[in-house]
C-alpha cells in the first residue's frame, strides 16, 4: 500500500539511461530556474518602499534612482555569471570557482552562503506569494502558515517527481506572470502618457528623518532582486546538449525579463506616486491603481501568488546540487549524492523542504521579517564567485584571447558586489543579518568536521597495513536467545549449530517458573546444549541480555564477541508486526551502538521465519 502510495505521488522509477531525457531544453529551463529571479521584483519593490516610505514623501522619490542603481548591479552581476557559465560548465556555481580559485575555505564559505541563500529564497518566496493573495483576499491573513506551509509540500512532491515534469509544471505560472505583468506595464506606460504623472501628496507623514543610512537600508533591501541568478550557472549540467550555450541563452533572456520587469515597476509605481496601507503590497496598489478591481486585477494577483511560489522550485533545483558537490567532497553527509528513483537528489529535496518549513513557521510566514537574513548570502557568494573568475582568468590566459577584459569584468562585479556586501552587513545587522553573519562561519566549521570524520574512517578502515593473506577466523561463540520454543527459535538454533560447536541458548525468566517447559522441551529436542536461564526482577528482556552477552564475553577473554543469532518471525501484514514486541529490533540496537569490550566486530544475524497469510 506505502509503494502504491509512493508510485502515485512520485511517479515510477527511472532507468539511469534515461537520465538525458530528463534535461531541460531552453523554455522549460527558463521556467525552472528564472522564478526567483523574476519573482523578485514583487519582495525587492515591497522591501525598497517599506524602507523610504518611514521618511515620507522626501523618502519615496528616491526609490527610481535606487532602482537604477540596483538595475546597474543586475547588469553587472549577470555578465559575471554568463562568463562563469563558459568557465565551469559542470555546475557548482559560486562553491566551484571559489573552492578552485581562491581555496578550501574560501569556497566553504561560498557553499555555506549558498546553501543559506537557497534555504531562505525557498522560505521568502513562498511567504511572499502568499502576501501577494492577501493583498486581495484580507481574510486569509490568519491562515498565512498554513498556506505556505500547503504551497512548500506541493512543491516538494512535485521536485521529487523530477526535472522535467517540474519543468512542465513550472512553466504555466512563470509565462502566465510573464504575460499579464508585462502587458500591465505596457498598459501603464500607455496611461502614463494620458494621464501624467501622480505626486506624493497623500504619502504617509514621516516618522524618520531621511539619512544616508536610510537611503542605504533601502538599497540593501532593494539588492534582494538579484536573488537566482546564479541558480543557472550553478545547475548546467540539467540543461539538454549544447548545454553550456543554452545555459547562456537562458540566462541572458533571464537577466532582460528581470530588468524589464523590476525597472518597469518600480518606475511606474514612481511615476504614478503610488501608496498603500495595511497589508496591501505596492505591486498591489499598483495593479489596482492601473486596473481597479474586476477580474484583471485578480489575475494580476494570482499569477504573482503562483510565480513567487514556484519561485522556491530555483532553489529546489539548486540546493540538492551544490549539496551534493559538497557531499562528494566529503563536507556533508554522503546521502546527499545520491540519486533517486526519479533521477533527482531526493535527500536533499526533503533538506530543503525541512529547512524552509522551519523558517515559515520560525518567523510566522512574515516575509519582512526574513528579507534581511538572506542578503549577506547572496552577495557573499557573488563576491567570492567573481573575485574567483578573476584568478580563473589569469590561470588559462594562454588560451583565452580575451581574458583580460573577461577578467576586468569580474573585477568590477566582484568590487560592486563587495561593497554591496558591506552596505547591506552594517545596515541590516540588527535587523536579523547578524544570525546569518553568525550561521555562515558555524556552517563551514561543521563543513570541516564531516571531513574529519570521513578521513577518521577511512584512515580506520584502509587495508595499508595488513598482511597480504589473512589467516582464517577461529570457530566463533555463538549466542541464541530464544523466547520460547516454537519453530522460528528450532530454526534458528538449528542455524547455529551448522555454524559452529559453540551455541549457548539463553531464556530470560520474566515469572520465576516460566523457565520450567522450556527446559524441559529444550532437552527433548536439543539434548546436548546448554540452556542459560536468566532471571528477570525488574521485568526487562534487553537488559539481562545485554548484560549476559558482555559477561559471556569477558569470560571467554579471546578477543572476540560472541555471534548474535536472533529468531524473528515474521507477520505477512506490515499492522501485524505492531502486535508483537519488536524484542528483536530493540536488542540489535542495544548491541550494534554499544562500543565493544574486546574487539571491534559485532556480527548479528538474524534467522527470519515467515508467517503465512
Amino acid at each position: 500500500m506505502l509503494n502504491k502510495l509512493r508510485f502515485f505521488l512520485l511517479g515510477s522509477p527511472l532507468r539511469t539511461q534515461d537520465a538525458h531525457e530528463s534535461r531541460l531544453d531552453k523554455i522549460r529551463a527558463l521556467a525552472a530556474f528564472s522564478p526567483d529571479a523574476l519573482s523578485s521584483i514583487a519582495y525587492a519593490n515591497q522591501e525598497i518602499y517599506l524602507g523610504l516610505v518611514v521618511a515620507g514623501s522626501a523618502g519615496l522619490v528616491l526609490a527610481w534612482p535606487i532602482g537604477l542603481a540596483i538595475a546597474l548591479l543586475l547588469v553587472i552581476v549577470s555578465i559575471s555569471y554568463y562568463q562563469t557559465i563558459q568557465g565551469y560548465p559542470s555546475g557548482g556555481g559560486s562553491y566551484m570557482v571559489a573552492r578552485e580559485n581562491l581555496g578550501i575555505k574560501p569556497g566553504l564559505v561560498a557553499g555555506a552562503a549558498l546553501l543559506i541563500d537557497y534555504i531562505l529564497t525557498a522560505a521568502v518566496s513562498l511567504t511572499a506569494g502568499v502576501d501577494a493573495i492577501i493583498s486581495a483576499f484580507p481574510s486569509l491573513l490568519p491562515y498565512r502558515v498554513t498556506i505556505s506551509l500547503a504551497i512548500l509540500g506541493i512543491i516538494t512532491i512535485l521536485n521529487l517527481r523530477g526535472l522535467r515534469e517540474t519543468g512542465v509544471v513550472m512553466a504555466v505560472p512563470v509565462y502566465l506572470f510573464l504575460f499579464t505583468y508585462l502587458g500591465m506595464l505596457g498598459y501603464g506606460l500607455v496611461r502614463a502618457l494620458i494621464d501624467g504623472p501622480g505626486d506624493f501628496i497623500a504619502a504617509p507623514s514621516p516618522v524618520e528623518p531621511l539619512t544616508i543610512l536610510l537611503i542605504l537600508h533601502a538599497f540593501s533591501s532593494g539588492c534582494t532582486a538579484l536573488t537566482g541568478i546564479e541558480a543557472i550557472s550553478n545547475s548546467v549540467p540539467s540543461f539538454k546538449t549544447p548545454q553550456e550555450k543554452n545555459a547562456q541563452t537562458t540566462l541572458i533572456a533571464m537577466a532582460l525579463l528581470m530588468g524589464i520587469l523590476f525597472v518597469g515597476s518600480i518606475g511606474l509605481t514612481q511615476y504614478f506616486a503610488i501608496t498603500t496601507t495595511g497589508h496591501e503590497t505596492i505591486l498591489s496598489g499598483l495593479a489596482r491603481h492601473l486596473l481597479g478591481t474586476g477580474p484583471l486585477y485578480y489575475l494580476i494577483q494570482i499569477s504573482t501568488t503562483l510565480i513567487l511560489a514556484v519561485a522556491a522550485n530555483t532553489s529546489f533545483t539548486g540546493f540538492p546540487r551544490v549539496a551534493a558537490i559538497l557531499a562528494k567532497d566529503s563536507y556533508l553527509p554522503r546521502q546527499l549524492t545520491n540519486v533517486g528513483d526519479r533521477l533527482v537528489f531526493g535527500n536533499g529535496i526533503l533538506l530543503l523542504s525541512v529547512g524552509a518549513g522551519a523558517l515559515i513557521v520560525l518567523f510566522q510566514g512574515d516575509t519582512h521579517t526574513l528579507v534581511p537574513l538572506f542578503a549577506i548570502g547572496v552577495f557573499l557568494a557573488f563576491t567570492l564567485s567573481q573575485a574567483g573568475m578573476v584568478i580563473h582568468w589569469w590561470r588559462v590566459r594562454a588560451d583565452e584571447r580575451n581574458w583580460r577584459l573577461k577578467a576586468a569584468f569580474n573585477g568590477i562585479g566582484a568590487l560592486a558586489t563587495a561593497i554591496t556586501l558591506v552596505v547591506v552587513g552594517v545596515s541590516k545587522f540588527s535587523q536579523g543579518a547578524w544570525i546569518t553573519i553568525f550561521l555562515i562561519p558555524s556552517i563551514v566549521v561543521l563543513f570541516t568536521r564531516i571531513q574529519n570524520h570521513y578521513k577518521e574512517v577511512a584512515a580506520q578502515l584502509t587495508l595499508r597495513g595488513l598482511p597480504p593473506s589473512l589467516h582464517a577466523l577461529p570457530e566463533q561463540r555463538l549466542v541464541v536467545p530464544i523466547s520460547g520454543i516454537h519453530r522460528g527459535s528450532l530454526d534458528a538454533v538449528r542455524f547455529a549449530l551448522s555454524l559452529s560447536t559453540k551455541v549457548t541458548v539463553v531464556y530470560v525468566e520474566m515469572t520465576p517458573g516460566s523457565s520450567e517447559e522450556i527446559s524441559k522441551k529444550m532437552s527433548e529436542w536439543f539434548p546436548d546444549l546448554t540452556l542459560e536461564i536468566l532471571p528477570s526482577p525488574y521485568r526487562s528482556i534487553v537488559a539481562p541480555l545485554v548484560s549476559y552477552i558482555r559477561k559471556h564475553d569477558e569470560d571467554h577473554d579471546d578477543g572476540q564477541q560472541a555471534v548474535l543469532v536472533l529468531p524473528e518471525f515474521v507477520p505477512t501484514r506490515w499492522w501485524q508486526g505492531l502486535m508483537h514486541n519488536q524484542t528483536a529490533w530493540l536488542l540489535k540496537a542495544a548491541l550494534l551502538y554499544r562500543r565493544p569490550a574486546h574487539g571491534k566486530r559485532r556480527v548479528i544475524i538474524d534467522v527470519a521465519y515467515h508467517l503465512d497469510d
